[in-house]
């Protein structure tokens, strides 16, 4: 059994702790709360005094794609050799950074998570969908390539598969299932990063959006919509996704539909912010940065509207890329905290969208017991060099992230971090 001795715990949900203890038997959490009622425990093999802790957090949409550029169609001019090396070293960045959760939403993140749980490689729980479903001429679509390709592309494996019409939905469906997928993810609105369509156009019929639903559904899964624009959320909320990505065009009428039905947004400004900013340092075509400044300033509008309604939000970045100077690299997924708390939450707000939050966007029957430091939960808990709560921007930097526990064992600890 371990111990963690904090001046400050943060649950996850609920208010912080000051003098606490974290006891850790194994996988599971044995207690989290005041130490002054800490239970004696006879078989502590190790002892941290720490600053901070609190759950280990969850990144609830990015990508493995082993891409180091901002251009979709990098993702079938790499060789897969070459993206699944660099994903391996994602992983662990991701890991490092203290999230040690990942919701995918598409790429290869259904292979690493079999490779990850055997202990082949280090990195966080992965939660994945396996492809990203779209209609033709839809955002996951290669808009330039023949639609012939297209379609072999999809049966070797691609990251990205088309459908049309009910029988087809259903098939993709099934065969991202068969792959072991947790979570299925449909592409509800046009996009950015593809060439021809509209972020405001919704993609797929009423109907294609019901079957891809009902299909995920009898199979116990949820099903997480890239929407943009309003029409495609509403068309997402009343098929029954369970989980709105990026909600640009989020406006009063889908803000109450999200809270009549219970469904989460995940605003992901981080890459919003990053497209805008470091586009063209990282091959962004021309097309995609003028789609990204069109939607900037209403998708933080949506993301304030969201905050003010009292609308579930999960933290989520789109990180996608590899390498420290990649467009949206991973590693710096703390760097949605601070968009966050400019859109109106508080810093324990925030915090509790990564870490409670998480496991919720997996819905009842995937969602694993974890997300809070609470009694019989998984042991996924971090130390912090600091107080977020203070300056939630520490979370921006791995270096502050100085112990991670991931289902009880120790996978990082910083080097000026001791053991009494």
């Amino acid at each position: 059994m371990q111990r963690i001795q904090a001046q400050v715990l943060i649950p996850g949900s609920g208010e912080p702790v000051e003098d606490a203890s974290v006891l850790l038997d194994g996988a599971r959490i044995a207690y989290a709360g005041p130490s002054s009622g800490a239970p004696r425990a006879s078989e502590v093999t190790a002892t941290y005094e720490v600053p901070v802790v609190m759950p280990g957090m969850w990144d609830t949409h990015a990508h493995f794609l082993g891409v180091t550029g901002l251009n979709l169609e990098d993702l079938v001019r790499i060789p897969p050799q070459v993206s699944s090396a660099r994903a391996v070293k994602d992983a662990e960045a991701a890991l490092m950074a203290g999230f040690t959760s990942i919701r995918e939403a598409g790429g290869l993140g259904v292979h690493l998570a079999r490779v990850i749980d055997e202990g082949t490689i280090r990195g966080p729980s992965v939660y994945a969908p396996g492809a990203i479903i779209s209609q033709t001429g839809g955002h996951a679509d290669l808009h330039a390539y023949p639609l012939a390709w297209m379609h072999g592309y999809a049966e070797s494996g691609g990251f990205m598969h088309l459908a049309d019409g009910v029988p087809e939905c259903l098939k993709v469906v099934r065969a991202q299932l068969r792959l072991g997928a947790k979570v299925i993810k449909v592409c509800a609105s046009g996009g950015v990063l593809s060439e021809l369509d509209d972020p405001i156009h919704q993609q797929f019929s009423d109907e294609e959006l019901r079957a891809i639903v009902g299909e995920a559904n009898r199979a116990g899964r949820i099903v997480m919509a890239h929407c943009h624009g309003q029409p495609g959320i509403m068309a997402a909320l009343k098929a029954g996704c369970h989980t709105i990505e990026h909600g640009s065009y989020l406006d009063e009428a889908a803000a109450d539909m999200m809270l009549e039905r219970s469904a989460i947004l995940v605003p992901t400004r981080f890459v919003i912010e990053r497209l805008v900013g470091a586009a063209k340092d990282s091959g962004l075509p021309d097309y995609a940065y003028r789609k990204a400044v069109d939607i900037a300033d209403r998708h933080l509008e949506a993301m304030r509207l969201a905050v003010a309604k009292g609308v579930r939000i999960a933290l989520g970045t789109d990180i996608a890329t590899s390498g420290a100077d990649s467009g949206v690299p991973w590693g710096m997924h703390g760097g949605e905290f601070p968009h966050l708390v400019e859109a109106g939450m508080t810093p324990l707000q925030a915090i509790e969208s990564a870490t409670a939050n998480g496991p919720l966007t997996l819905g009842p029957e995937q969602a694993p017991p974890s997300g809070r430091l609470q009694e019989g939960l998984d042991a996924d808990v971090i130390a912090l060099a600091r107080n977020p709560l203070d300056d939630v921007g520490i979370l921006s930097h791995a270096a502050n992230v100085t112990m991670v526990w991931k289902k009880g064992e120790l996978v990082k600890i910083s080097p000026d971090q001791s053991s009494p």
